[in-house]
């Protein structure tokens, strides 16, 4: 259930160009933009001293993906975490040793 409240945060909306003929991603503007200015903040800071994000920023890159699309990544997992943490009511964990 607590997944569904993230979508709205992070969710990229695809945009068909007609001109153009290809599609592209945009991330979703329809909520609380202050939010989203906190959260790539924390994002950015958290793929340099977060074990976690850091190793999934790192992957995405590496399979390509350009910062920005890694980064949102970045984003929907911290919100993911911060939710886990507060579902289970403990402390945060790193998976990665």
């Amino acid at each position: 259930m607590y997944n569904q409240n993230i979508n709205w945060i992070t969710k990229p909306i695809e945009v068909a160009a007609k001109r153009l003929q290809q599609s592209t991603l945009y991330f979703s503007t329809s909520y609380a933009g202050c939010l989203r200015a906190v959260l790539y903040m924390a994002a950015i800071v958290a793929t340099k001293y977060n074990p976690d994000i850091k190793r999934q920023y790192e992957r995405l890159l590496k399979a390509g993906k350009a910062k920005m699309q890694a980064l949102g990544a970045a984003m929907r997992k911290l919100v993911q975490i911060c939710f886990g943490v507060l579902k289970h009511q403990c402390e945060y964990r790193p998976q990665v040793g």
